[in-house]
């Protein structure tokens, strides 16, 4: 098998095995963390797609204020593969989150 299909099917493999986890196990520990009253403690960057189902249906910063204190969001010009779509923004922000997170601003939604 060509080195280029194996090195595309793990991410391809994990992406799915991620939307399994957030439609099943990752509701159950999110309703645990809740009723335990843990919230995430570090600061949070969420970015997200403006013209995404996400960006056009949610507003993103307040969706993840429900489970952390310190939430900084991005929409970024695209749909919904941020890094394909839009890598610049996507670098810039994870570039200037990673440097000094708590000088991050955050944008609206």
């Amino acid at each position: 098998m060509p080195l280029w299909r194996v090195s595309r099917s793990h991410p391809i493999h994990a992406s799915c095995e991620d939307y399994r986890a957030a439609a099943g196990i990752d509701l159950l520990h999110d309703d645990e963390d809740a009723a335990a009253g843990r919230r995430i403690a570090c600061p949070v960057l969420a970015l997200w797609g403006e013209h995404s189902f996400v960006g056009r249906q949610y507003d993103v910063p307040s969706v993840w204020r429900e489970y952390a204190d310190d939430v900084r969001g991005h929409a970024l010009p695209c749909d919904h593969y941020l890094p394909e779509e839009a890598p610049g923004p996507t670098d810039e922000h994870l570039a200037a989150f990673l440097r000094d997170p708590s000088r991050t601003a955050t944008g609206p939604a």
